[in-house]
């Protein structure tokens, strides 16, 4: 059972950044990926695929792995203290888009599988994923697509998934030391098992298979818009947020890098560029401080847009 799973997984996983990456390609329109095949010492290995200087994305990186082993990180059984003394395997594919213009938001999407075992216990299986929306100069029409698309992915799967998996999202992308969400959110679950295999595989594949209805139609309406040297600095500001989430909060992060993952792999989410500046306030009612007043907060963007 436990080969045809994650043998069904996988599958889907490579087909997924093979999809992905062509069509961000066709929407940046100069860039390609560049892929490095990596191999973890414990275990496993992945794919790593970043596109650097192209028309729109400024750097974007998809990765899959797939990487096992005879003892769960801590990440995990912190998270989930009856895995300690099984072992693993850990699959999936998870994505950050960095655009060069500010007004095109950065983008993150992940879509996972573990399975953890013990001899004389019955293995501990689960799904989890999301995608989540991180813009500069945000604007309600593409926000509201964004979390369109994302009810309309579970819908089939029945009216509580997405305030369900819209509400979690809120909750893990918040910034606990900023006192703000990372982004305007859009979807995020885990330890999806409770519906057997074929439901909670295909709900994950749902969300997989959105990230790119979601997106594509927001790089082709804001990637022309103009810019200058005040929304760079901004953003670059911004994407300093970005970082602190990932370094700081992130429960993926953590689980690659203790794994023994390839670092340049787990980091490749990282903003090429990125600066801090000290007691930064944005001017009084200038679009900086819209962001902050009007969409750095959980709202329900699908009513109130």
């Amino acid at each position: 059972m436990q080969e045809n799973m994650l043998d069904q997984v996988n599958h889907y996983l490579k087909d997924l950044q093979d999809r992905i990456c062509l069509a961000l390609e066709k929407a940046d329109g100069v860039g390609t990926f560049k892929e490095e095949v990596w191999q973890r010492p414990g275990g496993g290995g992945g794919r790593s695929r970043v596109l650097r200087d192209g028309a729109v994305l400024e750097q974007g990186g998809v990765g899959y792995s797939h990487v096992f082993g005879e003892q769960m990180p801590a990440s995990a059984t912190a998270h989930r203290p009856e895995l300690a003394g099984r072992n693993f395997n850990a699959c999936g594919v998870s994505l950050v888009m960095h655009p060069n213009n500010p007004y095109v938001p950065t983008s993150h999407a992940n879509v996972r599988f573990f399975i953890a075992e013990k001899e004389g216990a019955e293995p501990v299986w689960w799904f989890g994923g999301g995608f989540d929306l991180t813009p500069f100069y945000p604007f309600d029409d593409d926000i509201k697509h964004w979390h369109q698309v994302a009810y309309d992915a579970l819908k089939p799967f029945g009216d509580d998934l997405y305030p369900k998996f819209k509400k979690w999202c809120d909750d893990y992308f918040w910034l606990k030391h900023r006192d703000e969400t990372r982004g305007v959110g859009g979807l995020f679950f885990d330890d999806l098992n409770e519906r057997g295999f074929e439901e909670s595989f295909a709900i994950m594949r749902a969300v997989g298979d959105a990230y790119l209805d979601a997106y594509l139609p927001i790089i082709a309406r804001r990637k022309h818009t103009e810019f200058g040297q005040r929304e760079r600095d901004f953003q670059l500001y911004r994407r300093g947020r970005y970082v602190e989430f990932n370094l700081v909060w992130d429960r993926g992060t953590l689980f690659g890098l203790q794994t023994g993952g390839r670092t340049e792999s787990i980091l490749m989410s990282m903003p090429p560029l990125a600066r801090w500046e000290y007691g930064y306030q944005p001017e009084p009612n200038s679009a900086e401080a819209k962001l902050y007043s009007d969409y750095l907060r959980p709202r329900d963007w699908l009513q109130e847009l």
